[in-house]
């Protein structure tokens, strides 16, 4: 994993109409390209010697490549519009950092993981359901494969093979039991939550057709 980091210091007189855009535009434009996984927008809490106010966006990447890809094929027609609408009433640079491990707190008591392979990795799902975005980490769940029946014709469902070549890649997310409480009743009654095992070890819930 690798992050993209672009920081930017904006004059004062154009920062009003520089953060709309950035929140509204242009993270969402660079993030349509397809080539991250998310973005993170952060004020810099440091009093610049040259004025103005200081921003950070880190854009998460799956590899180099990518990164590369983002670099030849989007990167250029994104800085000239940059250009085009703040010239000279802006400095930028960027940083590449890759991810060399991540660490997640474990919550004492009411935590729960949530293995998720459908529309719980939706972000607009997530703020809908959580009222807040989810973050979670890459693992798979072996011996079982998407279901060619899906419910209701639409959402897709587990189907336990025990056969070891079988896995599912997902993300999973770190739930309170409050939260865990939501996902069920947005799970519905077509659904229930069992106990699985996770290649990486970890005992976790998820969601699959009753029978």
């Amino acid at each position: 994993m690798y992050i993209y980091n672009v920081t930017t210091n904006i004059e004062e007189t154009a920062h009003d109409t520089w953060l709309q855009w950035m929140k509204e535009t242009h993270i969402p434009q660079v993030l349509s390209t397809g080539k991250f996984l998310s973005a993170k927008f952060t004020k810099v809490l440091v009093e610049e010697d040259m004025g103005g106010f200081t921003y950070s966006v880190q854009y998460t990447v799956h590899d180099k490549a990518t990164l590369d890809r983002y670099y030849e094929e989007d990167a250029p027609k994104l800085i000239e519009s940059i250009q085009q609408k703040f010239a000279g009433q802006l400095v930028s640079f960027k940083t590449e950092l890759e991810v060399v491990d991540e660490y997640f707190v474990q919550r004492a008591t009411a935590t729960h993981f949530l293995f998720t392979y459908g529309t719980l990795q939706e972000r607009e799902v997530q703020l809908g359901v959580f009222a807040r975005p989810l973050n979670g980490f890459e693992d798979e769940l072996p011996s079982y494969t998407i279901s060619d029946q899906k419910i209701a014709d639409l959402y897709p469902t587990l189907k336990h093979t025990g056969k070891k070549e079988d896995s599912i890649k997902g993300q999973v997310y770190t739930l309170s039991h409050h939260e865990l409480q939501k996902a069920d009743i947005y799970e519905g009654e077509a659904y229930e939550r069992i106990e699985i095992q996770l290649a990486s070890g970890k005992k976790a819930w998820a969601y699959i057709a009753k029978l």
